[in-house]
């Protein structure tokens, strides 16, 4: 029987060191590929983008500055980056560089924020040949608003690009500022009539994101210092902003510094990493219901050091999303971790693996951004740390797992795609990702998002949900290649007025649901609230109902598909 028991032991060992992180290995390869940027000893809290500049399918590099040093721009040339300076030389202290599309134009313009100065809005003009139109946009050419974080996000989906300005004054005299994109090159300020505080937060960064799911960005606000609570604001749909933080249990207390936004569980929900001083971070779950429940202690990523910088991402692209942390301790003998990479198990708890390359990872480290410097499918990243070091670029040196980058192209939605869901469904596992622009910790991710699928050799489905409400749905896509999904393109793309005359009914329902004007033998997948398929089921002209009466109460999705077009539509079991 011991011996049975031996075996046993022997047999779950082997499993468990089967599952330590080993397909890929990170190696910091910053000054091989081309990246030198040490700042003076004082300067901290500086951000990083990683986003393709120049839209040649290569993500490119783009660090911020302080005092004589400017920002820097690395172009990615075939996986090595080589600085750029555009004749544009921009000084003083910067926090925030983003790369963003305002004008709709095709080509990425530049926003940067300032503690020391004013905000810069520069427009490219196709060439990379820049404009500074920060007065005639409407933004203050003088004086400073101390502004460390900005994010881009569309509050009314017409299409243009509005900003949220995350204004940190010691004082806290200064609030924070919410601009609307009027569509003509020029913003205003409608912090006042959107409802946002008119007092100053100790704010760090902000994200756009929609949390419940109803067709609007809301925005997540992370507030340095214990008296200054995070902030959720609600987006009414109508132009203003309700403060919901207490009520949805994201008015955590802490001295909390990033907004990462993410689905790290693949419930459909998306879920806030907020990181923290050795008090812990929050990784906020959210419920579906409009309330969050931190599970960083039961996830095991609650990291109790001074965290700063974090990125979810799927390091070895096995279908679930790891997580890095960027930390500002720089001795590992004193108790506290420097950094940490997070590798996902399989029910959604995190472990620092020992074997993945982060063994001498002890910077004093600030913000960090993903993207793929070799165009491999497998996500590397980028640290700012503080000098003397150099900044850090951890490069994947990849795997055996295959995987997909999915690309967006706005038409009636904002060129660059922001704020719309893309939906993968591969290997029997639904994936979920939600496209920002500014997150993390004064960070830029890539503009295309990578999706590891095991060893699935094809993907059922690509489903992109633009902010327009057009659909995009691609079937039996090959893996490991990059996806361009253009708005409104796709052969099962959907714009819901071209279903204005179907209707289901009752809804809400006991259970059977009728389809009219059904013409064609159509496929009705159905969805619970967590994003899993529970049954596949056909109608048509003669049989123009289904029965969901065996299921229990709540929220469903139909996802309904005929020859050539999809669409989705919720119901309610009651």
């Amino acid at each position: 029987m011991n011996t049975i028991k031996n075996i046993k032991i022997l047999l779950i060992t082997l499993l468990v060191s089967q599952y330590v992180f080993s397909q890929s290995f990170f190696e910091d390869k910053a000054i091989q590929l081309g990246i030198f940027n040490s700042w003076n000893y004082d300067v901290k809290l500086g951000g990083v983008s990683f986003f393709d500049f120049d839209n040649d399918g290569w993500d490119d590099i783009t660090t911020a500055c302080k005092a004589d040093r400017p920002v820097k721009f690395y172009k990615n040339v075939s996986g090595t980056f080589v600085e750029q300076n555009f004749n544009l030389t921009i000084t003083g202290h910067s926090k925030q560089v983003l790369w963003v599309d305002y004008d709709n134009d095709g080509d990425n313009d530049l926003f940067v924020t300032k503690v020391d100065g004013a905000n810069k809005l520069y427009q490219n003009n196709g060439s990379f040949s820049f404009v500074d139109v920060t007065a005639s946009a409407g933004f203050p050419n003088t004086g400073s608003l101390k502004t460390y974080g900005a994010a881009f996000g569309d509050i009314d989906n017409d299409g243009y690009l509005d900003v949220f300005l995350c204004n940190k004054d010691d004082s806290n005299v200064i609030p924070n500022q919410l601009y609307r994109n009027n569509g003509n090159g020029t913003f205003t300020n409608i912090s006042n009539s959107a409802g946002i505080s008119s007092v100053g937060h100790l704010s760090f960064c902000a994200s756009f994101f929609d949390y419940d799911k109803d067709g609007y960005q809301d925005i997540y606000i992370s507030n340095d210092r214990l008296p200054n609570k995070n902030i959720l604001y609600r987006n009414n749909g109508n132009g203003t902003f309700s403060d919901v933080s207490v009520a949805s249990a994201t008015n955590i207390t802490a001295n909390a510094m990033s907004t990462t936004i993410d689905d790290y569980n693949y419930d459909g929900w998306l879920d806030i990493y907020v990181t923290n001083t050795s008090e812990g971070n929050f990784l906020l779950k959210n419920n579906g219901n409009g309330t969050f429940t931190n599970q960083a202690v039961s996830t095991g990523t609650v990291f109790n050091s001074i965290g700063w910088g974090a990125i979810f991402f799927d390091a070895d692209n096995d279908i679930d999303l790891d997580l890095y942390v960027s930390g500002m301790i720089d001795n590992p003998n004193i108790g506290l971790l420097t950094s940490a990479f997070y590798e996902c198990q399989p029910n959604y708890t995190y472990t620092i693996p020992a074997n993945a390359g982060f063994a001498n990872d002890n910077y004093v480290s600030f913000s960090n951004a993903i993207g793929d410097i070799d165009n491999d499918g497998y996500t590397d990243f980028i640290v700012a740390n503080q000098a003397p070091d150099n900044h850090s670029l951890w490069q994947n040196t990849g795997g055996t797992n295959n995987w997909l980058k999915v690309k967006l192209q706005g038409v009636q939605s904002n060129k660059n795609g922001i704020g719309s869901w893309i939906e993968v469904y591969a290997n029997n596992k639904t994936m979920f990702r939600y496209t920002l622009c500014g997150e993390g910790f004064l960070s830029q991710n890539s503009g295309t998002e990578i999706f590891g699928i095991g060893n699935a050799t094809t993907i059922d489905y690509v489903k992109v949900k633009w902010l327009s409400g057009v659909e995009d749905i691609y079937n039996n896509v090959s893996p490991n290649q990059t996806l361009l999904v253009i708005e409104g393109t796709s052969t099962l793309s959907l714009n819901e007025d071209d279903y204005r005359n179907i209707k289901i009914y009752p809804n809400p329902s006991t259970g059977i649901i009728y389809f009219s004007d059904v013409l064609e033998t159509t496929e009705v997948l159905v969805y619970d609230y967590l994003g899993r398929r529970i049954e596949t089921l056909n109608i048509d002209a003669n049989l123009n109902q289904i029965d969901l009466s065996n299921y229990a109460k709540g929220v469903y999705l139909l996802d309904i598909k005929t020859k050539t077009k999809s669409f989705s539509k919720k119901v309610i079991l009651e």
